[in-house]
């Protein structure tokens, strides 16, 4: 008879999910991180759940936290203001502050920061567009937003930035006047 292998310390488990029928339907791993706290991971089968595990160690190992589940996208663009202040000139940083104060947080506050997707964000645009604000108001809006999901994805939180590459709402066509008939030259 062959014998069972056994896992090493510091590899993680993996234990199957089941209803209340005792149907199993899913898979849990759990590992021990580096903050000496335990981690959770799941999956549908055995197999991928194994797979996700080791992906979580080795990021775990490499220093990449796991995603706060419950961090929203207002409490993320407060922290981060925290943080600029003071590695930024004083009017960018007013600047900052207020396009969050007056702009992000009311309109996408609530959601979390690790499900923001490109739809919200170019809905946000369209909406600020269609509320009369200028293209100009738009763009800081942009431009604000889309420093802080830089800085989220660089520290992790997120994996990709959804503001990357979002085309904004085209900009006001300016009135031209027309030259008078006795200003034309001749």
């Amino acid at each position: 008879m062959a014998k069972k292998r056994q896992r090493g310390n510091g590899q993680g488990t993996v234990a199957p999910r089941k209803n209340k029928d005792g149907k199993i339907i899913g898979y849990r791993g759990a590992y021990f991180g580096p903050d000496g706290k335990r981690h959770w991971v799941s999956a549908k089968s055995k197999s991928e759940c194994w797979r996700v595990l080791r992906q979580t160690m080795s990021d775990a190992d490499r220093g990449v936290l796991p995603r706060p589940a419950n961090l929203t996208a207002g409490q993320y663009l407060e922290s981060w203001l925290g943080d600029i202040e003071g590695t930024i000139r004083r009017h960018t940083y007013e600047q900052y502050k207020s396009v969050v104060g007056k702009h992000l947080i009311p309109e996408i506050g609530a959601v979390k920061i690790a499900r923001l997707q490109r739809s919200q964000i170019r809905k946000l645009y369209r909406d600020k567009k269609a509320s009369g604000l200028s293209s100009r108001t738009v763009e800081y809006i942009h431009v604000t937003l889309h420093k802080a999901l830089k800085d989220a994805a660089e520290d992790g939180l997120i994996s990709t930035n959804p503001a990357q590459g979002l085309r904004l709402p085209q900009k006001d066509a300016k009135e031209t006047k027309a030259l008078s008939p006795n200003r034309l030259v001749r």
